[in-house]
């Protein structure tokens, strides 16, 4: 069928947008391909297509559950059999995308990047007829990219396993080092990467210094005066959001927040008024926009100023999708940087505590499994760093990930339990009743402690976790797996495996991505300081350039007679650290936390950062936690390191 009758006929569109054709006619001609539009694009009918013309089953890698939700039901209310893999599906749910993967009915799956990590599954995948591998969010591959994720360094090589061709990269926010580092991951021919431009001429950019204490008003009054609805404002942290929407609402404005401390139902309730015109303004933390279909957004406004322009120009494209004229506005103070450079250096572990993470993993022999989150509390490094760390090593060959297993799980029957034996030999009936005779029975469900039950009934964890995912797949039993366990298998010489020498590497690249980071907020200051115009240095940035000033961004419209000079931003004068903030440091040191032992760990203690050794003592409860809130985290931890090393 030629494509553009296909697209007439599943999508009811009569033509193309700009750049879709020459991706799909790549990918149809069995090519890899990277797409990199801008949001509200069409990037996903560049996969959704070719899905319904090529044999075989569309895998589509996207991290946003949401997006999946959204996608998976528009495409089965245009009767397409698409279905999605994530957290939230219950054993029948799972049973029956299993099923349409065997049968080969189903023609689009929506999975996480982390799914590619269980054996199982991608067993299951070897059985199937892969079509095409379609990958959201592709920038996440890149250490150059704004949003780096460890678990996609795996999908190239993952694969490459399973000669999964052709593959489709998709992202909005590429600069041209990240597009080159997606292209060289996944062999995909320069030729074959389409980038469309990013300019929208109905966006109009502004940007305004304001000082922090006028900043909430001023949003206000523009909200209510200009109209400018429905709007998102985009916020750094959470109490923001929060404290923000309150305000909105007390001054009349139909406002409600948007951030990943809500409950579930809280957030899709929050996103539905919002989607359904019950909600004007939406302020929310970054969280909210990803893969969100709304055409009439009229403004987007930045209460604090984003982490990097790739977030900024992701955000901003959320306006005007219609088409239609919209408001993008910045409401600049520098006093927002101190808040965000201390989410980069927060981030960064000691040397020690990289050295311990090391010396636990290396340790082992042959075979083991961790859990990741044990290791977070008892070395006190991120989850995404950790994570980071155990990508390398895979990639080094030191680490072979095996899949994951649980520490223990609760199951209920869901039918008779002679019913579930039935059908099974004398021998494996046995085995099935000591199983859940060993268990410790609730009203309804039935708690196991893997470890224990071997102990108890003489059987390898392999055989009872085979057991449990044999009877939950076939709709004998539901399973709520707990205690996340991580399986690897060590390789390598001495040599490769040398913890003083690992630890240093490791260090460096946390270091180096810590200037990354902060390099990428000066770029964001750059573009709030100039006055020239701000759709070409937005553009720029992204390797598109005008050939003439855009003439409806703020600084085009703007009668100041001096345009050369950079715009002075609004700031706070900085609060110093004082004797008596002196006296509570001494005092925190007295009481020697084990999860404050090293001076970086203290100044993300009384910064306000949160990290898993603190949160494991409770210590977010402690009096001093945050009392530095506001001060640079450099200057924090000169402090620390001064007192500490007396």
């Amino acid at each position: 069928m030629e494509i553009t009758t296909a697209l007439r006929r599943h999508f009811g569109h009569e033509s193309f947008r700009d750049g879709q054709r020459a991706v799909i006619e790549a990918l149809i001609a069995g090519r890899s391909a990277l797409a990199i539009f801008p949001t509200g694009g069409g990037k996903s009918l560049c996969y959704q297509l070719p899905a319904l013309m090529l044999d075989g089953l569309t895998l589509v890698i996207s991290p946003l559950i949401a997006l999946m939700k959204d996608q998976v039901e528009a495409l089965c209310g245009r009767g397409i059999a698409a279905a999605r893999l994530d957290s939230t599906r219950s054993a029948d749910e799972v049973a029956a995308v299993h099923d349409g993967m065997t049968s080969g009915r189903l023609k689009l799956l929506y999975i996480a990047p982390e799914r590619l990590m269980n054996e199982g599954f991608i067993e299951r995948l070897r059985r199937t007829k892969i079509a095409l591998l379609a990958i959201d969010e592709s920038h996440c591959i890149s250490e150059w990219g704004h949003s780096f994720r460890p678990e996609y360094l795996r999908l190239a090589k993952v694969a490459r396993r399973l000669k999964l061709r052709p593959v489709l990269a998709l992202t909005a926010t590429a600069t041209p080092e990240v597009a080159k580092d997606i292209a060289r991951a996944f062999g995909i021919a320069w030729e074959d990467c389409t980038l469309t431009p990013f300019h929208r001429a109905n966006l109009a950019l502004h940007v305004t210094s304001v000082p922090a204490k006028e900043r909430l008003d001023l949003l206000t009054s523009k909200l209510k005066s200009d109209c400018h609805f429905p709007a998102i404002v985009y916020v750094t942290l959470q109490q923001t959001a929060e404290h923000v929407a309150t305000h909105l609402q007390r001054n009349g404005i139909r406002a409600q927040a948007y951030h990943a401390g809500l409950a579930d139902e809280h957030r899709s309730e929050a996103q539905e008024r919002f989607m359904h015109g019950e909600v004007d303004v939406i302020v929310a933390t970054i969280a909210f926009g990803m893969g969100i279909d709304k055409a009439d957004i009229r403004a987007v406004f930045h209460y604090n100023l984003p982490k990097s322009l790739e977030n900024y120009q992701q955000e901003v494209g959320r306006a005007g999708r219609d088409g239609k004229p919209s408001h993008c506005e910045l409401l600049a103070c520098e006093d927002d940087l101190i808040v965000l450079q201390n989410f980069v250096f927060g981030d960064t572990p000691t040397p020690a505590a990289v050295r311990q993470l090391l010396d636990h993993l290396l340790r082992h022999a042959d075979e083991f499994d961790v859990s990741h989150y044990d290791l977070a509390r008892t070395t006190d490094i991120r989850p995404i760093v950790l994570e980071t760390v155990v990508t390398y090593l895979e990639l080094d060959g030191i680490l072979v990930p095996l899949g994951s297993t649980y520490a223990g799980c609760q199951f209920r029957l869901l039918h008779p339990e002679q019913r579930v034996l039935s059908g099974h030999t004398a021998e494996r009936q046995r085995f099935l009743k000591k199983l859940f005779a060993a268990g410790r029975r609730g009203s309804k469900w039935t708690t196991l402690i893997i470890d224990e039950t071997a102990a108890a009934t003489g059987e390898s964890r392999e055989r009872i976790n085979k057991a449990l995912a044999h009877l939950q797949e076939s709709g004998d039993i539901e399973l709520r797996p707990s205690g996340l366990r991580h399986r690897y298998r060590l390789t390598g010489d001495a040599t490769a495996r040398d913890p003083a020498r690992l630890t240093a590497r490791m260090q460096q690249l946390f270091v180096t991505r810590e200037k990354k980071d902060a390099a990428r907020l000066e770029t964001v200051m750059r573009f709030v300081r100039d006055r020239h115009c701000l759709t070409r240095h937005l553009l720029r940035y992204f390797g598109e350039d005008l050939s003439a000033d855009c003439g409806n961004c703020g600084s085009c419209l703007s009668d100041e007679p001096d345009r050369g000079a950079p715009r002075e931003i609004a700031r706070s004068p900085e609060p110093e650290i004082t004797v008596q903030h002196v006296g509570v440091i001494q005092a925190v040191i007295d009481e020697r936390h084990a999860a404050l032992r090293a001076p970086r760990q203290l100044a993300r203690f009384l910064c306000g950062i949160t990290s898993p050794a603190a949160s494991r003592d409770r210590l977010t409860r402690h009096d001093a936690f945050g009392i530095l809130g506001g001060r640079p985290f450099q200057q924090v931890l000169e402090q620390t390191e001064s007192m500490m090393e007396r």
